[in-house]
């Protein structure tokens, strides 16, 4: 079984447990007013198990299994640190994408996020580093170059960050789709050279 389905069932197992046990769902949850005051860091993590809803949930876990394959065995072949570093990738991505709402709210108890969206976000963004010129399908339907899709997707992040209350975490998608890129390209430099050379080549 490799790492990425492996993710996928303790996310899917834990998600419908806390479905099932509001106690377990509302100590998982990240909540910064709580991380602030309480120092229940492990929210910055464990939020990741979580998901509002099974649609949230199937499509985070549909992006992570059509992406994260993939990187795994690029990360296992090609990246300093190999395999072991696609788990700290996925990892480190989900506290990362939520340090802004952290400082944001840390003094509003009623704040909550729950989702995997800023890990899959990072994972999405380390396969645009490494194929920019592969087609990602917008819509699930229109087939355009994945650095347009990437660009496309950071604007529309920005733009509902300051400008929607729909109560996605689009920052969070934001952060961790900058983090995945860069991270990948700390562990391989060549491969920003070669995301550019790509690009200019297609």
């Amino acid at each position: 079984m490799n790492i990425t389905v492996l993710i996928i069932i303790i996310t899917c197992g834990i998600s419908f447990w806390a479905w099932q046990n509001e106690k377990i769902f509302n100590y998982l949850t990240f909540n910064p007013y709580n991380i602030y005051n309480k120092r229940e860091w492990y929210r910055f993590f464990s939020c990741a198990l979580l998901h509002a809803d099974f649609t949230h949930l199937l499509i985070n876990m549909f992006v992570l299994y059509s992406f994260g394959q993939f990187i795994e065995q690029v990360y296992k072949h090609f990246i300093t640190g190999g395999i072991w570093m696609y788990p700290v990738l996925y990892i480190l991505s989900v506290a990362i994408s939520n340090i802004k709402t952290y400082f944001q709210y840390k003094n509003n108890s009623w704040y909550n996020a729950v989702g995997a969206s800023g890990a899959v976000s990072a994972v999405v963004f380390a396969f645009i580093l490494i194929s920019p010129a592969e087609k990602i399908l917008l819509f699930a339907i229109i087939p355009i170059p994945a650095f347009i899709y990437g660009l496309m997707y950071l604007a529309y992040s920005q733009y509902m960050a300051k400008n929607s209350n729909d109560n996605i975490g689009h920052d969070a998608h934001f952060y961790g789709a900058i983090f995945g890129f860069i991270f990948t390209g700390l562990l391989q430099p060549q491969l920003f050279l070669s995301f550019v050379n790509q690009i200019i080549n297609r």
